[in-house]
């Protein structure tokens, strides 16, 4: 069994733990059962969560049994956590329909088939729809302090601004009941989960020592933030999910291969299985080689076969190539095309007609007219990558892939599309 922790902090994912040498003893004496929960207040988890599943993925590789906990009551409920303005309800049966799809996607990343270590997947509906309120009130409300909640850093940020209800209030006093549960129904004696979960965690390791005289363990991962600051996961178009309906392949392939130098050596440690002496290299390749991009394309493959399969890595990446001429487009399957047309400057015109110069005008790639006649003349010109050299050449349905797309290109790197109908 390896050492979870000292693999944990040499990656910089542990932010807090609440008793680390006691952790670390109960750890050394045999496996134990960890859990993470994952609320359902979307259609699909995001690669911030993916930080929080590849921890439980890491504890269940090193010999310790997972537990997979989706939110099927408290996605009911709201978190107030990292939130300054309250939740809205999401309706009773679009968050059951969540529970299926996230479910899914956390089974993906667990093996069910260990033995001792086999992983759980359970939902907090289970025993929270049978819980009354006179049973939640007198078994469980009575272990929490008030005075203690409202100091808990995600009630007190907004009580200082637009407040929260009731309902936010309590989320917490559902999550640590799910710990007391696990605890009880499984063995469970250590939850995991991001630093904004670190009071929820906390208030769960505080009821189980009230109410069963226990000492279990809580353990969060940094919050994961870009070297410019703005927050990780987030692009302009919103955020990077890991359901491909709602993220292309393409597009979460796009997102970890544009990984600036001095995030990706981090990256690599979180959302990678890669070894110490495979990340020291590649760190070594982005001080002395940052041009190739070595790193980033190991992190991009390994982050979305991981997520997506190997299949639809060998499609990204074939796609990715053939729009900068180093491959056949004509041999790309046409949904790859369009999710890797979409992520670059696109026209939409209704039929075919217009010149190439024109089309490459609209696209947006060159400035205007004038500006692609020049780089027609100049030699930088391409469609389907192939070069265009008469600047009045009308493209044909001959022109169209899948009937639909043509691929522009100005120069080496600058890459435009134009889909008709």
């Amino acid at each position: 069994m390896t050492d979870i922790l000292d693999e944990l902090h040499w990656r910089d994912i542990v932010a807090q733990t609440t008793d680390a040498d006691a952790l670390r003893k109960a750890l050394a004496e045999g496996p134990i059962t960890v859990y993470a929960g994952f609320d359902p207040t979307a259609p699909s988890l995001h690669v911030g969560n993916l930080a929080t599943l590849l921890i439980l993925t890491r504890f269940q590789r090193a010999g310790h049994r997972p537990i997979g906990l989706v939110g099927g009551a408290t996605g009911l409920i709201g978190d107030p956590s990292g939130r300054s303005t309250e939740r809205a309800l999401n309706p009773v049966e679009v968050v059951a329909e969540w529970v299926t799809r996230i479910r899914a996607q956390v089974e993906k990343f667990l093996s069910f088939d260990e033995g001792p270590n086999s992983a759980l997947l359970v939902s907090n509906l289970e025993w929270t729809e049978k819980l009354s309120v006179i049973d939640f009130l007198r078994d469980i409300g009575k272990h929490f302090p008030v005075n203690r909640m409202l100091a808990r850093e995600s009630v007190a940020a907004r009580l200082e601004g637009e407040g929260l209800s009731y309902t936010e209030f309590s989320y917490q006093i559902l999550q640590a009941n799910d710990y007391l549960e696990l605890y009880r129904r499984y063995g469970c004696t250590l939850q995991v989960g991001g630093s904004d979960q670190w009071g929820n965690i906390t208030a769960g390791v505080d009821l189980i020592r009230r109410v069963e005289g226990a000492h279990v363990h809580g353990l969060t991962g940094k919050l994961i933030t870009k070297a410019d600051g703005t927050k990780f996961g987030k692009t302009a178009g919103g955020a990077i999910w890991l359901d491909p309906a709602l993220t292309s392949p393409y597009a979460f392939y796009q997102f970890w291969l544009n990984a600036d130098d001095r995030d990706v050596v981090r990256l690599l440690k979180v959302f990678t299985f890669r070894t110490r002496e495979e990340i020291e290299e590649l760190e070594k390749a982005v001080a002395e080689r940052p041009a190739a991009r070595e790193a980033q394309r190991a992190l991009a493959e390994d982050v979305t076969a991981l997520v997506h399969g190997r299949e639809e890595l060998e499609r990204v990446v074939a796609a990715s190539r053939a729009l900068f001429g180093h491959g056949t487009l004509q041999e790309l399957d046409e949904r790859t095309l369009e999710a890797a047309l979409n992520e670059v400057p696109k026209a939409k015109v209704p039929a075919l007609g217009a010149p190439y110069v024109d089309l490459l005008a609209a696209s947006g790639i060159v400035e205007s007219k004038s500006a692609a006649r020049r780089a027609v003349r100049e030699g930088g010109a391409y469609l389907n990558n192939v070069k265009v050299t008469d600047e009045d050449y009308v493209p044909t349905a001959d022109d169209l892939l899948h009937g639909r797309f043509l691929v522009l290109r100005r120069g080496k790197k600058t890459i435009g599309g134009v889909e008709v109908g």
